[in-house]
């Protein structure tokens, strides 16, 4: 099957102070991907329509479907008329805990998650992480430094956001890009299941704001240490202390701060 391309050519007019010309832009593809698990209709997402093997593992992953790589038994990606199918056959032993997961996403309304039940499952109880890995703030310059020669999509379009996997010394490992925050998130740790990368011996740069979703995404992938460029939000930063993740939030060129330090990588661990 041919997946679409990743970025579109469309007509656009420039308008300047001095008057205005046709010409191009390159814009990132934006196209509905319906995910299923073992056949049954879980979730319609827009995303850029590339790397969506890695996305696969990485959405089971962030929704708690599976625990590792070898749980997933099959992925396989089909052509439709409005989209994309992501059809995902999970190992024998995780189809319940589908059935689960679409009884309570049955109770969601486009208004938000209703009832107690819905509020729990919301906000379910994260693992404990163990301190990260030493990373020197040297080397979280270095990463956002380097970072942008691996965004080949943001370079043509500046329109798309970028998940990464840092070694300790700032060298990308693993990056990958889409239209939407979780979804890059989503592919790159679905890239580290599949390649066997090991997540927790490095740290995580987004290049977007942190929502207490990407929270979630890094403490169940096992990353300890998760850098963005944009600032948290208040329960972001609640989730990240709750979970001994390190956070480290409004990464610039010249400055960055500490929000969530609760083994004093960077200072006292009152963060």
């Amino acid at each position: 099957m041919r997946v679409p391309p990743r970025t579109e050519t469309l007509p656009a007019t420039r308008l300047t102070p001095q008057g205005w010309a046709r010409g191009e832009r390159i814009v990132p593809a934006e196209t509905p991907i319906a995910i299923s698990f073992n056949g049954i209709g879980y979730a319609v997402m827009m995303a850029t329509p590339d790397d969506l093997e890695d996305f696969a593992f990485g959405f089971a992953l962030s929704e708690r479907l599976i625990e590792r790589a070898e749980q997933i038994v099959e992925v396989e990606i089909l052509a439709a008329e409005a989209g994309l199918l992501l059809q995902i056959e999970l190992a024998p032993e995780r189809r319940d805990l589908v059935f689960e997961r679409v009884r309570h996403r049955i109770g969601e309304s486009s208004c938000g998650l209703c009832g107690i039940e819905n509020l729990e499952q919301a906000l379910r109880p994260l693992p404990r992480l163990a301190a990260p890995p030493q990373v020197s703030t040297a080397a979280i310059f270095a990463a956002l430094e380097a970072l942008r020669e691996h965004q080949p999509v943001n370079i043509q379009t500046g329109a798309v956001h970028a998940a990464a996997l840092i070694d300790a010394s700032g060298r990308p490992i693993a990056v990958r890009e889409d239209v939407g925050r979780h979804n890059a998130f989503d592919k790159l740790i679905g890239c580290c299941l599949r390649e066997k990368i090991d997540m927790p011996s490095g740290f995580a740069l987004l290049t977007s704001r942190c929502s207490y979703e990407l929270i979630e995404k890094a403490v169940l992938a096992g990353i300890r240490l998760l850098v963005t460029v944009s600032a948290p939000t208040s329960l972001a930063v609640e989730r990240a202390l709750q979970a001994g993740l390190t956070l480290v939030a409004l990464a610039r060129p010249d400055a960055m701060l500490a929000m969530s330090d609760p083994y004093g990588l960077f200072g006292d661990g009152k963060g």
